[in-house]
Parts: structure tokens; sequence; C-alpha cells
């Protein structure tokens, strides 16, 4: 599976710094918030801003149309409910490292894709879930076979494969622009493979770097 997902390349052309590491996760072990889970979101609560990164997102948002004050991109929404809310202990996990480097993770359910992922330049046509609505022509996103997962590059999560208590095996996408050197993206990466597998720790993890490169 991880080695079907693609960046397509007018997504490169847009942003030429754009990399994502791709991390995929097999037999979690996930579960409501618990004391460990808390502490973590209280760190990276604690976490100074660093305002430089969230500001290539925007810049990367009107590049396609998109107005980042209306449809913010996730980290920038993250930062925005400090403290963060406690949802499950892998999406809290995958919060607190997003928070703290100040980077875009979103977590999906593996089992509930119809093939692989890809990051598309929409044409406007492609299926959404109701809760999302229909993507604008140009409008970066990513789907799978099915349609849209994800509206406004990492804006919105479909309801269909966001992560669940019932969730076993899961897709974290890390997305990076600069400022944030590659290094940094591959550290964040380590961290929350670290924390998913203190979480479950008979956990399969596999990962890899998409970007202009390569």
């Amino acid at each position: 599976m991880i080695d079907d997902i693609r960046v397509d390349q007018a997504i490169f052309e847009l942003r030429p710094d754009f990399a994502v590491l791709l991390m995929t996760a097999h037999g979690i072990e996930n579960g409501p918030t618990d004391d460990r889970a808390r502490a973590w979101l209280a760190d990276a609560s604690a976490q100074a801003v660093q305002t430089e990164k969230i500001d290539a997102w925007k810049d990367a948002y009107r590049a396609f149309g998109a107005k980042p004050q209306r449809t913010r991109p996730s980290v920038d929404a993250l930062t925005r409910r400090l403290p963060l809310p406690e949802i499950n202990q892998v999406v809290d996990a995958y919060n607190s490292i997003s928070v703290k480097h100040c980077l875009p993770i979103g977590g999906e359910d593996l089992d509930a894709y119809v093939g692989p992922a890809r990051l598309i330049r929409a044409t406007g046509d492609e299926p959404s879930e109701e809760v999302l609505g229909a993507p604008e022509p140009g409008e970066v996103a990513w789907r799978d076979d099915t349609g849209v997962t994800c509206r406004i590059w990492n804006w919105r999560q479909g309801r269909r494969t966001r992560l669940t208590e019932e969730t076993v095996n899961a897709l974290f996408i890390l997305e990076r622009l600069e400022p944030m050197t590659l290094e940094e993206l591959k550290v964040a990466g380590e961290e929350l493979a670290d924390l998913l597998t203190e979480l479950s720790p008979g956990v399969r993890i596999a990962s890899r770097i998409l970007s202009g490169g390569n």
C-alpha cells in the first residue's frame, strides 16, 4: 500500500519544497484518552507556536486560490485550540507531534481506503462526502478510488477514513514545507512512531518520504 501512494507532479510544480512522510501502522491499539496521552497533549500545548511554518502553509493555500483565514491549514487550526482537545489515544499522539513541530499531520483508517491515497490538483468533478463539499477546480486534495478523503490540502478530513477507537491499521500523512527541514520531518516521524509503539508494542510501522526529488 505505502509504495502505491503518490503525489501528482502538479503539486511539486505548485510548491517545489513540498515533501510528505507517509507512515503505515498495522496492529495499533487505540482507546479513550488516558493520563499518558494527556501528558503528551499538555507538553505540546506548552510549546511556542512557530508562526513562520504556519505562514508557509497559508502562502501555499493562497497559491491555489484557497483563503487560509477561512479554511485554515490543519496545524493553524490546532494551534488556535490550545490546550489541545482530547480525542482518543492515537489522535492525541499525532496531534501532539503536529503542534510540537508545527507540522500538518493526517491520521487515516487504512482499511477504509479503496485503492491508494494520492495528492492531486482537483478537476472539480471528484466524488466527495456531503460534509466536505465538492472540491474546486485546481484545489489541492487527497483522494482514493472512491473519492476525496481530505479537502484543501489538509484543511478538513472526511468521515469515511477518519481514525476511531476501532481502527487497527492506520496511515499517517506528515506534510512539510520550508522552512521545516527534511531532517526535522524525519525526526517528527520517528517521534510519532515512538508514541505509537508505546501505545501498541506489537505495531508494525513502515515509512516513506515523497518529494520533488524522488
